[in-house]
């Protein structure tokens, strides 16, 4: 049982480790490290020291901390020998200062005797565990420096295994049902104490596990387990619970800070059984490794390795000359550079491979002098290197039999908007590698396990206005979650935006009081601070939601499209301003590769743009389109022949909630020129919004006046005039409409009497139509018909662009 400094962070957390080794049924080999923060705190004593700094503030606080942790145990256990735990305690504290008191006379502290100074907080931890286990059992306290043999190294050194078995055999030919080791060192084939290097500890107790024939290692740490991807940064991670070793050594040699694969390595090779437990949650079964792993999962774990600098040797003598990549490599090996990461070009023009960040520069250094004639005389170009990079890792046994895992790897990546600068894969197709820029990993982290592990696509919806039809769009997520749920889509508002306010939640908004967060919400809108919220949220998948008719917002698109948003918007002033900027908008939506969603803007809920980009795509032509685009006109028309006023049918779509609170917006036909300007548009027409031939429903003097109350006013005086168009109408069995028409390119939007035989004829209540004639549909036109008009409709037909954007993956 090995039990890392979380564990041993006090006297209390000291107690618990005693009971969790009492309760075992069988004999017990601890190993220890550091108490939390005191390896941290001999770091800086070295530190100081070199830098020839005063170093008793420093000792006085490490004293003083391992002083406090013995002292309390005497209140925990009974018959805790405190005067033996007091006098080991300031012995080992005494060696401290004596050692750092000869470095500072020498100006600088011999890596010998840092390994010394760096060991002394897993001795502590010894010692005092040895005094609290021995007030109810006996303990063997064993000495790593006895059979811990080491290469010759002084850091980040290898085990010889069979001589550490021998020389264990040698010295303990007998212990005590529970014995105890310091972990982090053992010495070298001159007896010198040298440290094991990172997890140090982790790898004490897998080469005790191997000396003493253990039936398992368990290593104690404050997680559950190792999980499929880091739970700091994806909350949704899953515990693993079964994997193999191999698998196991991919993920520690990628960055995995729970496991190195120095400790794997010796249990592997012996067959005994990892186990990762929490000391905070003894109960749960953690994580096992053995030589099986669980086969109903191929992709086990997603890792990422950062601070990494790719190292690129390529030049035109490296093409058929034999020994090139094993010169490069055995330079790397004798500089004691690890490298984490191969990939060669087929032309054998360069080879490129990764080393951890802080070896990059003497890295090379010793390429350019090992190559130093190759480079004079042109053979090779200058040595590259490419800083601030990070791999990330696919790991799983089973990866080799499920087709479409890299595939699916490299879509996550590319729907993360992350550059693969790299690829590697191992013969076995147990790992894939992707390089990729430091500062997007964590985006690609996330992305990853939302299509590898959850297979649950997802939208972060960001919304902008809270009128009528914004406050209708929220109730609809609200209503449709358990819907959602059961199509296994996760779809999250993160954000509410009103002219003065902005509520921002990356978990999701609370849909059920919004309204009153958002008024308590002290931030106000901008482009920047979403882009800003986005990025360090880790949000993938931001869509706009625009449920205004905003001019400012309309013209903000090409800038959100660029900073990687979908945009779904009901408002229809981008798509009829210039027709430059409408072909700005598209293109940089396929540039961007997001989804530039509008269909709200011609037939609230009805399905026109779709239906016409489809006959678009497959070669289809329009000729011609005729279409009712005003659900308030349509029924204010629709009024009119049941035998209302003009004024009387528009008081009544008003009181109704059917027009602008400004009815002359309705009836000034601007918003219908707009919408047929938007079909106009789909169809390839290059028309810009003065092109329309517009007739109002009522003069220019009329149509012109903002006030909504004076509109109201002012409109019965000329419902007398529009009453002759009526009646004109109604004598020859005709019905007004207010029609959109495209007609041999050109766009209008008039009032037109139809009879009995036009498609329009029967169209009223609120209702919205559309005749379109193509080389398809043709002579009888292809309707379109449905309420357009009304809050409920338009939210819905926002609700279904929305749900366009999700990244649907194809299992295999």
């Amino acid at each position: 049982m090995k039990f890392g400094g979380s564990s041993l962070a006090s006297a209390e957390k000291f107690n618990h480790v005693v009971a969790l080794i009492e309760q075992q049924q069988q004999p017990v080999a601890a190993v220890f490290s550091a108490p939390q923060g005191i390896t941290n705190d001999l770091v800086t004593l070295i530190e100081l020291i070199n830098q020839q700094q005063n170093l008793t503030s420093q000792l006085d606080l490490i004293s003083q901390k391992l002083l406090t942790i013995s002292a309390d145990c005497v209140a925990l256990r009974a018959d805790f020998d405190s005067s033996k735990s007091q006098q080991q305690t300031a012995g080992l504290l005494d060696q401290l200062r004596h050692l750092a008191q000869g470095c500072e006379l020498i100006g600088f502290c011999p890596e010998i005797t840092a390994a010394q100074i760096l060991s002394s907080g897993e001795k502590f931890s010894t010692l005092l565990m040895a005094t609290l286990l021995r007030t109810k059992s006996p303990v063997t306290v064993l000495d790593p420096r006895l059979f811990i043999h080491t290469d010759s190294d002084v850091n980040d050194t290898v085990a010889d295994l069979p001589r550490c078995q021998q020389e264990f055999n040698k010295h303990y030919q007998a212990i005590t049902d529970i014995s105890v080791m310091p972990g982090f060192y053992g010495v070298n084939h001159s007896g010198d104490l040298v440290t094991l290097g990172r997890n140090g500890s982790d790898y004490s107790a897998a080469i005790l596990a191997v000396c003493v024939d253990a039936e398992s290692c368990e290593i104690w740490t404050d997680v559950d387990g190792i999980y499929s991807v880091d739970p700091h940064l994806v909350p949704e991670t899953q515990l693993i619970e079964q994997m193999s070793y191999q698998e196991a050594m991919e993920l520690s040699y990628f960055g995995a800070k729970i496991l190195h694969p120095k400790t794997i390595t010796p249990l592997a090779n012996q067959q005994i059984k990892c186990v990762i437990k929490n000391t905070h949650n003894p109960d749960h079964h953690g994580t096992t490794i053995t030589t099986e792993t669980a086969k109903h999962k191929a992709v086990k774990a997603i890792s990422n390795l950062s601070d990494v600098v790719m190292i690129n040797v390529s030049g035109p003598g490296m093409k058929g000359m034999v020994g090139m990549a094993a010169r490069v490599f055995a330079t790397m090996s004798e500089a004691q550079i690890s490298v984490i990461l191969i990939s060669q070009s087929s032309s054998e023009y360069s080879i490129s491979f990764c080393v951890p960040g802080d070896e990059a520069t003497k890295a090379v250094r010793r390429l350019e002098k090992t190559f130093k004639l190759e480079l004079k005389n042109g053979l090779l170009e200058p040595i590259q290197r490419r800083n601030n990079l990070a791999i990330i890792t696919l790991i799983g046994d089973q990866m080799h039999q499920q087709k479409g895992t890299a595939s699916r790897f490299f879509s996550a990546l590319s729907h993360a908007r992350v550059n693969i600068i790299a690829i590697a894969q191992d013969s076995s197709e147990r790992s894939i590698s992707a390089v990729v820029r430091a500062k997007r990993v964590d985006d690609a982290v996330v992305i990853c396990h939302q299509q590898l592990f959850l297979k649950k696509p997802r939208i972060d919806a960001f919304l902008i206005g809270c009128g009528t039809v914004g406050r209708e769009l929220i109730a609809q997520i609200k209503k449709q979650q358990e819907w959602l749920q059961q199509k296994n889509i996760e779809l999250n508002l993160i954000g509410i935006a009103n002219s003065r306010q902005c509520l921002l939640e990356a978990d999701g908004v609370d849909l059920e009081h919004w309204q009153e967060q958002l008024t308590d919400s002290e931030t106000s809108f901008s482009l920047s601070k979403l882009a800003d919220f986005v990025r360090t949220a880790h949000i993938t998948n931001p869509v706009i939601i625009d449920c205004t008719s905003n001019q400012g917002i309309a013209m903000d698109y090409l800038s959100y499209l660029e900073h990687n948003f979908h945009v779904v918007t009901a408002n229809k002033k981008a798509n009829t301003d210039t027709l430059s900027y409408y072909h700005q908008l598209h293109q940089m939506a396929a540039k961007r590769q997001r989804r530039f969603l509008y269909e709200t803007n011609v037939g609230a809920g009805l399905p026109v743009i779709d239906n016409l980009q489809s006959l678009l795509r497959a070669g289809d032509e329009l000729i011609q389109f005729e279409g009712i685009l005003s659900g308030s006109l349509s029924y204010i028309f629709g009024e009119i022949h049941q035998g209302l006023s003009l004024s009387e049918a528009t008081k009544k779509a008003r009181d109704l909630g059917y027009t602008e609170p400004n009815p002359a917006e309705d009836l000034n036909g601007m918003d219908v020129a707009r919408k047929v300007l938007v079909i106009a548009r789909e169809a390839g027409m290059a028309l810009e919004l003065n092109d329309v031939d517009l007739q109002a429903v009522v003069p220019p003097a009329l149509a012109e006046i903002t006030d909504g109350d004076a509109f109201m006013q002012q409109l019965p005086a000329y419902d007398q005039e529009f009453q002759q168009k009526i009646d004109q109408a109604e004598n020859q069995q005709q019905k007004l409409r207010y029609v959109a028409i495209i007609k041999n390119g050109k766009c209008a939007v008039k009032i037109q009497a139809v009879d009995k035989t036009h498609p329009l004829y029967d169209i009223e209540a609120g209702e919205n139509a559309l005749a379109i004639n193509t080389q398809y549909y043709q002579p009888k036109p292809f309707i379109i018909r449905g309420y357009g008009a009304g809050a409920e409709v338009t939210a819905a037909g926002l609700f279904g662009d929305m749900l366009r954007t999700l990244a649907w993956e194809q299992e295999y």
